[in-house]
């Protein structure tokens, strides 16, 4: 459904501007909303800039920023969903239209990364997470920005060839740390998927991150698909999190 594959300056700039936004202010209350609604702020804290998946800002996702809020970190993700009529789908779909999305979200990631610098709150340490179709922007995001993060976090996305990219594309950092953590039997991403297309997939990112330093994948046998506030997962990624901000 939709049409309109290509962001202009406008576009791209709402998703940021109407972000979900979910911290603690500086009375120790959390916020959750919009970017452009958020009171001031003047500590800094550890970031998670969240790439939200294919259903966009959901439940689940609300539920684990506030959990990360709790934490200490700041969580912000991007809203694809601000731009009309951009394009969505149901799986299965040609390659082709997959990739029209995933270029509307690297743009999105992108320029996030880019106006981070400009956010009060941000202190500096960033992790770049995404969930999905959000996973696929951050496993394949070149940073070339000024803003450099201190690890991936990669939720149900493989970094695999298979039915939803034309080539999975990943370039993270070999020296970037990383965290994989997927269902056994992902029903988009395992062999689970009756048209996953391709016989020789993991289901996870062991083999394409192979020659990494520091890369930790996890499988959770019976998970969904969204899997990030199942406890288990919420004990390895609050882990990661405070490893990475020590």
């Amino acid at each position: 459904m939709g049409h309109v594959d290509q962001h202009t300056p406008a576009t791209l700039k709402a998703t940021f501007e109407k972000a979900y936004v979910a911290l603690k202010l500086d009375d120790g209350s959390i916020y959750t909303g919009s970017l452009d609604q958020l009171p001031a702020v003047t500590h800094t804290l550890p970031t998670v800039l969240f790439m939200h998946g294919s259903s966009g800002i959901n439940p689940a996702i609300r539920e684990f920023s506030e959990h990360l809020a709790e934490m200490g970190w700041a969580l912000i993700a991007p809203d694809s969903m601000q731009t009309e009529d951009r394009i969505t789908y149901s799986s299965p779909i040609a390659r082709e239209m997959y990739e029209k999305v995933h270029a509307l979200r690297y743009e999105e990631l992108r320029y996030a990364v880019e106006h981070l610098k400009d956010l009060s709150f941000f202190g500096g340490c960033l992790v770049l997470a995404g969930t999905s179709e959000g996973g696929v922007s951050v496993a394949r995001f070149e940073n070339k920005s000024q803003t450099q993060e201190s690890a991936r976090l990669i939720l149900s996305w493989s970094c695999e060839n298979n039915y939803h990219v034309t080539e999975h594309r990943t370039r993270i950092p070999k020296e970037c740390p990383v965290l994989n953590v997927m269902s056994a039997s992902d029903p988009y991403f395992s062999r689970a998927n009756s048209y996953l297309d391709n016989d020789h997939a993991l289901g996870h990112a062991a083999q394409t991150l192979k020659d990494h330093k520091d890369v930790t994948i996890v499988l959770l046998p019976g998970a969904p698909h969204t899997l990030f506030n199942l406890p288990q997962a919420r004990s390895l990624i609050d882990a990661f999190l405070n490893r990475i901000n020590f």
